[in-house]
């Protein structure tokens, strides 16, 4: 057999009715239409308790290799599992409750050339409405802090390129903010990332993302700028707090006397620029560094 070259990734939990469907449409598909190099199927059943890996190990196909976590972990723990288990020189990240179609691994696969990531852009039902301000918020912020417009966050179908996947892998979380890390820090590195857009079916079940996820991702999202680029960060911090001494400043003129909250928002002011300088450092040495 020819070295593998794809390794698709599929992260599941508690996925039993869907599942089964999921694997054979997307074996089916691929055997039906060739692609460019022999692949893998990794299913990781991150800890399922509805009979998931009893189905999974019921499902004969050459190519499909099951791993599981001892208890549940984490949508990021899933993929870190799969893919230091892959073979394959790209990762391909394929969700397990039916909203993808098969075909769009062979797209990603068209268009990966030339790009360390091909992520789908998706067109339709991404989740309840009362979800989409909040994630309309943090593209918004992500796209700023990294300096391109990122037109989906957090999609989970998307290839990678496996060794600049592992270049980062200390930084990914274990929880759904993964889809949301790899595309920062893909992009603050410097990789070529490219979106392709795809149709996305409704999902089978219910999602196990909570509210505390979005919180979890902000944090995270701060943590990989300031691991990246800390002065898109500390700069606007920096200013609002110049801001605010000036016109503390003027309202002390105004009195004829200098008041300690003007003395201390200058402080302020020059140790958050001169930390965010520091930050910048040390983070060019890291890239340095990693190279």
């Amino acid at each position: 057999m020819d070295k593998i070259k794809y390794s698709i990734i599929i992260p599941i939990f508690n996925e039993a009715k869907a599942i089964a469907k999921v694997i054979l449409n997307l074996s089916t598909y691929l055997k039906a239409h060739e692609i460019d190099s022999p692949y893998e199927i990794l299913a990781i059943d991150d800890g399922s308790t509805d009979g998931t890996y009893n189905i999974l190990n019921g499902l004969k196909l050459e190519e499909l290799k099951i791993f599981c976590n001892p208890y549940n972990k984490g949508y990021g723990s899933a993929l870190k599992l799969g893919a230091a288990k892959a073979n394959g020189r790209y990762l391909i990240f394929y969700d397990g409750d039916g909203q993808h179609n098969p075909e769009d691994v062979k797209r990603l696969i068209e268009e990966r050339n030339g790009y360390d990531m091909v992520v789908g852009e998706r067109q339709g039902c991404q989740g309840p409405w009362t979800r989409q301000p909040g994630k309309k918020i943090l593209k918004w912020l992500a796209s700023y802090l990294v300096d391109f417009k990122i037109p989906d966050l957090n999609s989970g179908l998307r290839l990678v390129n496996r060794e600049k996947f592992n270049k980062h892998v200390q930084l990914y979380p274990n929880g759904f903010s993964l889809s949301t890390t790899i595309t920062m820090a893909f992009l603050k590195a410097g990789c070529n990332v490219k979106y392709i857009p795809i149709k996305v079916n409704k999902r089978v079940g219910t999602s196990t993302v909570s509210p505390r996820d979005a919180l979890k991702t902000f944090v995270l999202i701060t943590r990989i700028i300031t691991l990246f680029s800390p002065m898109r960060f500390f700069i606007p911090i920096s200013m609002l707090f110049a801001l605010a001494t000036v016109v503390s400043v003027i309202n002390d003129i105004m009195l004829s006397n200098i008041s300690d909250t003007s003395i201390l928002l200058f402080i302020a002011t020059i140790f958050i620029f001169s930390f965010g300088v520091i930050l910048d450092q040390i983070a060019a040495v890291r890239r340095e560094i990693n190279k």
